[in-house]
């Protein structure tokens, strides 16, 4: 048999990790791209000034005030925010073309830009929420990090309750009782999306070559 397909098609994904501070939703997308170097992680834009080891388009995309509004203003962004007088967001375009390459995307973002991302890209979009084991867990997680301060740990503590109650938007949730753990079934969401039948968009093709025959309806 000739010219027979090697493998099947697909449109990429978006994968957006949501997590209370101290979660680890973090340190398991880094061990997601370094797992798998086909995924490509969302830079956002952000006005805020960059610190010294951070470098435009590899940390974030720096962006003044007014270049930002213009970006929302031209239905560029997936997602946006104000946080404590900084703006924030997701640029469209890249995350766009890489889906049209069949590439995956991941996002470290809140509940509420995954809102905005699953509203953007309908269909396109698997949210996993991160637990920690309990809130007591939670607050020596953030109490273990040198750069927290007593009042930054203490407004963590309080949104985060709030950020749990939004967990049921999600399509999976997983608790991080330990990092290697959460890494696996991260990964294990990851592939499961990926398996969809409703982003093999080459399935039909192959298999009519396969079997000489269309798939059923």
């Amino acid at each position: 048999m000739s010219d027979q397909p090697t493998s099947i098609t697909r449109r990429g994904l978006c994968l957006v990790l949501a997590a209370p501070s101290g979660a680890g939703k973090s340190a398991i997308t880094r061990a997601l791209l370094d797992a798998d170097p086909t995924l490509l992680l969302s830079i956002s834009v952000t006005t805020r000034a960059p610190r010294p080891y951070e470098i435009d388009g590899v940390h974030y995309h720096f962006r003044t005030q007014a270049e930002f509004d213009a970006m929302v203003a031209a239905g560029q962004m997936l997602e946006w925010a104000g946080v404590f007088g900084r703006s924030y967001g997701s640029p469209r375009a890249p995350v766009e073309a890489a889906m049209a390459e069949g590439r995956d995307v991941v996002f470290d973002i809140d509940w509420q830009g995954y809102r905005q991302v699953r509203a953007a890209l309908p269909g396109d979009v698997v949210g996993l929420f991160i637990m920690p084991p309990s809130l007591v867990e939670l607050e020596a997680r953030l109490r273990a990090r040198a750069s927290d301060s007593e009042a930054e740990i203490l407004r963590r503590m309080a949104t985060a309750t709030a950020e749990i109650s939004h967990v049921r938007e999600f399509d999976y949730v997983l608790v991080n009782h330990e990092l290697p753990t959460a890494v696996a079934e991260a990964q294990a969401v990851l592939t499961t999306a990926r398996l969809a039948m409703s982003r093999q968009t080459g399935l039909e093709a192959f298999t009519g070559h396969l079997s000489g025959a269309p798939l059923a309806s």
